[in-house]
């Protein structure tokens, strides 16, 4: 099939993004391993996971290795949330010290234990302080601030085109649209329209997101938005080779073939070994079994291979399990 469209470079202030497929923020998943694969098959944008600012200030153990990154990632964006102006200021100034490129805001998150703290899409339902939080980031930062919303924080409160003229009026670089409220998490399907009113009520650039699992998605995303960027998020899980074939299709207009079931197993294997050389063997393991069971989705006797891989304990033992069960695959 021909594509019948052909993407710009998404600008984002100074920064320069020549494939407008962005990785997105996923906790849990987006660890400086992934992105590294996500970056190779290219990804334009990566995101950390997100970062609490007031983990930062009490300097929590977990946020060094949150914010550890390589040069080979730029152009890479931090994400931190909270919900105190001045503490968030001070935090993305370091942060910015650290030497990313963009510092994007969590509004989004739908966790209870983040939104319980007024954190993540709490902040949908707080227009005035969402702007205030941007405002001082921007006034202190030298580095753009990005920030992402939600469609609202419920059916009854749907607000993103506030929040986005807010974010732009406070000085917000862009901003980035996921087409769910907060009360559906990740359920159902998502709103493109909102992503296009937000598109027609704002100049900063407008990054949709959800439901992007293929290039025929990011074609009817821009076609039915107008959007700028596409943000990849619960697509690119276990399918680091989405931005490949993003870039593929809009670039010469043909479909990729997906992985064979060899090619699939060495990126499991790579991906383990990553794990391991960044985390050690222990935790290295254990964090690939969400990993591989994302790999293997949609695979002959992937329940099973699935079972043998959560009681995996070294890297010897996952090689054997993936290769003795790859052998025995259909092509995914």
């Amino acid at each position: 099939m021909k594509s019948s469209c052909r993407l710009n470079p998404l600008i984002i202030g100074d920064i320069k993004i020549d494939h407008p497929f962005l990785l997105a923020p996923m906790a849990g998943v987006t660890d400086l391993p992934y992105r590294l694969l996500c970056k190779e098959m290219g990804a334009g944008l990566l995101y950390t996971e997100m970062v609490s600012a007031k983990g930062m200030y009490y300097n929590s153990p977990n946020t060094g290795p949150l914010l550890a990154k390589e040069e080979w990632e730029r152009p890479i964006a931090a994400q931190i949330f909270g919900s105190e102006p001045e503490l968030m200021a001070d935090m993305a100034v370091r942060v910015q010290e650290m030497g990313f490129d963009l510092i994007d805001i969590n509004m989004g998150c739908p966790v209870p234990k983040i939104v319980n703290n007024g954190d993540g899409s709490a902040l949908m339902k707080d227009p005035v302080l969402a702007g205030k939080i941007i405002k001082a980031m921007a006034d202190r930062l030298s580095v753009p601030v990005t920030v992402k919303i939600r469609k609202g924080f419920d059916d009854e409160h749907v607000n993103a085109v506030e929040m986005a003229k807010i974010a732009e009026q406070s000085g917000a670089a862009a901003v980035a649209v996921h087409g769910r409220t907060r009360e559906q998490y990740y359920s159902g399907k998502a709103d493109w329209d909102i992503i296009r009113q937000v598109k027609e009520a704002v100049s900063i650039p407008v990054i949709g997101n959800g439901d992007i699992n293929s290039p025929l998605d990011a074609e009817a995303m821009l076609r039915e938005t107008g959007c700028d960027g596409f943000m990849i998020a619960r697509g690119a899980k276990g399918n680091p080779w989405i931005f490949k074939e993003l870039c593929h299709y809009f670039d010469t207009g043909e479909l990729m073939p997906r992985p064979e079931i060899e090619e699939i197993i060495q990126m499991i294997l790579r991906h383990a070994r990553m794990m391991i050389e960044y985390k050690g063997e222990y935790i290295g393991i254990r964090e690939m079994r969400k990993h591989v069971s994302w790999y293997t989705h949609g695979l002959a006797g992937a329940a099973k291979l699935r079972d043998q891989v959560n009681h995996a304990e070294s890297i010897g033992e996952l090689e054997a399990i993936i290769r003795n069960n790859g052998a025995s695959s259909v092509d995914k």
